[in-house]
């Protein structure tokens, strides 16, 4: 557990409160059970300083995260708090590909989750066979496996491959998901996940599916893009943040300091 004083009186109300909500992230993630010991890594872009965001240090496990403890770099990869820890250098590489690319995205998760790596190894990803999948479809793309991400090189063809989405499959690695919010990106990772969990659940009883028409998939796709753009009926993890958080202060208290 990390002994690291809290950085509240020191930075502004409105990172505070971008780092609790990350610090948050990270304890969500371990305890939905999609965390790798100390791989993987989520981030959030620093309010009011577009080229500084927050990512963990390379030492915590994701139940212990806090507020305090999340290390502050630029888009060099510069570390600009103290930390007795250092960032992860593949993390860095995929955050700061998509906090380059993409002005209005505040948060990128990615995550080596069994059932995430094992579509993302299938050869045609995510298929079109439940109404979950079809939602996240609507927001997803691809991006080959190019090994451990330490080439900075990768991160034009890793943006670009990601496009306006906010669901990519790294291909033989695992799921990303980006959001304008915490909320929305971790709520974009939930849905993942279970899409995922689904196909492989399916695919494992070994019979054979029941086959949605491709008029259905491109209007349930079409559907859900508009449902899900700003303005529309259901803007993503604006309701889910409040009742997880509550949830999380039950079972895993202490994120926010």
């Amino acid at each position: 557990m990390s002994n690291v004083a809290t950085l509240r009186p020191n930075v502004s109300q409105s990172e505070w409160q971008m780092r609790v909500d990350l610090a948050a992230c990270y304890r969500l993630v371990d305890l939905y059970g999609w965390s790798d010991l100390l791989a993987t890594h989520l981030s959030a872009r620093v309010p009011d300083a577009n080229d500084q965001f927050l990512i963990n240090p390379f030492g915590l496990m994701f139940d212990e995260m806090t507020a305090s403890d999340l290390i502050k770099v630029d888009e060099d990869g510069n570390e600009l708090s103290e930390s007795e820890y250092n960032i992860n250098p593949a993390g860095f590489v995929i955050h700061s590909a998509v906090h380059m690319a993409r002005p209005e995205v505040a948060c990128v998760m990615h995550t080596h989750t069994a059932a995430g790596v094992s579509v993302a190894t299938q050869e045609d990803g995510l298929l079109p066979l439940t109404q979950q999948a079809l939602a996240v479809m609507a927001q997803s793309s691809y991006h080959n496996y190019e090994g451990i991400a330490f080439d900075l090189a990768e991160r034009e063809r890793l943006a670009a491959d990601l496009g306006d989405n906010k669901v990519l499959f790294l291909r033989n690695h695992g799921l990303l998901t980006v959001g304008n919010t915490v909320a929305e990106a971790f709520m974009w990772m939930y849905r993942a996940e279970r899409a995922c969990r689904f196909q492989l659940a399916f695919q494992q009883a070994g019979v054979k599916a029941a086959q949605i028409p491709q008029e259905t998939i491109d209007v349930t796709i079409q559907r859900n893009r508009e449902a899900n753009a700003p303005g529309g009926y259901r803007e993503i993890g604006v309701r889910e943040w409040p009742a997880l958080l509550r949830k999380l202060d039950k079972e895993n208290p202490g994120y926010d300091s």
